[in-house]
């Protein structure tokens, strides 16, 4: 709508200073006809005084429309510039916000994603499969907690593995052997998800981390959930272990930046992204920005500024539900003035 009424406005403006030009020149017709008249009148001597008297006036008469135009030509650019500039200022504001919204709306898609992830890792600590591998070591209680993990998997397609640590931070069993031969045997115990899920007060508890790449799991990108295995799978029982499970960021993360209604025209120029609270690029259309920082200043939970010629619209995670978010901005950067 603001794009149709600056177009009305400069066409109008187009418009007007053409019918001026014309006039300009039938002003100038009028002129030359006054210059030429008093010519003739001079010619005629005192026969032609009379007629001398009104080619004066049109000469007159034609220099004040001129210069009324001149004026009227002028007013008409300085108010089409200001036109043009508010316009342009109300298109900036109503795309910042369109943009905010849709950052705002991305970032929230993916903490009603990532809650599930909450519930899952809580769920899974509990299972007796799970819980027996590290209340009861051995060979069997293992490969029955490894067929357990493998059936999960099956039905949980957004995961990439999941594993089982013992309390002193050795993985013993893992959902995909076959893919990871390296996990089973590896020491965890200094990898933040292990020790912070060990730490974990009840079995209500988890811990999620930053998303990262997994050297174990091929370098993919992963958010990991994590909780501490407890005694008998009581809410409140001994830590005895911990359940790691390792979200498939990638294309999960790029599904909801590829969905943005963004138009053609928009997407084809715009960054859009999903920031950490480090203001790191975590998911990004241009997917080589992963792990680089970014620039934003956020002034508020929502909303957008303009830097560099450019929109920079934002919005901060709201959380879903007990998920209380980690921080993380949904962020959109745009030209502010598209191509036409």
């Amino acid at each position: 709508m603001q794009d149709q009424i600056i177009d009305l406005a400069l066409e109008l403006t187009k418009v007007t200073k053409a019918k001026i030009a014309d006039l300009d020149q039938i002003m100038l017709r009028t002129q030359i006809l006054s210059m030429n008249a008093r010519l003739e009148a001079a010619r005629a001597g005192e026969a032609g005084k009379s007629f001398t008297i009104v080619a004066q006036e049109m000469g007159s008469v034609s220099q004040e429309v001129t210069a009324l135009s001149a004026s009227l030509n002028a007013a008409i650019t300085e108010n089409a510039a200001r036109i043009q500039n508010a316009g342009n200022d109300m298109s900036i504001t109503f795309r910042g916000s369109r943009y905010a919204d849709l950052a705002r709306n991305a970032v929230e898609i993916m903490d009603r994603n990532l809650y599930e992830r909450s519930c899952d890792v809580r769920w899974w600590a509990t299972d007796s499969a799970v819980v027996d591998a590290v209340q009861s070591p051995g060979a069997d209680a293992a490969a029955h907690a490894t067929s357990r993990l493998a059936t999960i998997l099956r039905s949980y397609t957004v995961y990439l593995d999941l594993w089982i640590a013992d309390r002193s931070g050795r993985v013993i069993a893992n959902g995909r052997p076959e893919r990871y031969r390296d996990v089973v045997g590896a020491d965890v115990s200094r990898e933040d998800w292990f020790r912070r899920g060990l730490q974990t007060a009840d079995g209500d508890s988890f811990v999620v981390c930053d998303v990262e790449t997994a050297p174990r799991l091929g370098g993919a990108q992963v958010a990991t959930y994590a909780t501490a295995i407890r005694a008998g799978g009581a809410t409140r029982g001994e830590a005895a272990g911990v359940l790691g499970i390792f979200f498939d960021w990638e294309p999960q993360a790029r599904a909801i930046v590829d969905g943005i209604s963004l138009s053609r025209e928009e997407r084809a120029c715009s960054k859009v992204m999903l920031l950490d609270s480090r203001f790191r690029v975590i998911a990004s259309n241009e997917p080589q920005a992963f792990g680089q920082p970014y620039a934003l200043d956020p002034r508020d939970e929502w909303g957008h500024t303009v830097r560099n010629d450019k929109i920079v619209a934002y919005g901060l995670t709201p959380g879903y539900e007990t998920y209380r978010g980690l921080g993380w901005f949904g962020c959109i950067e745009s030209p502010a003035h598209l191509a036409s």
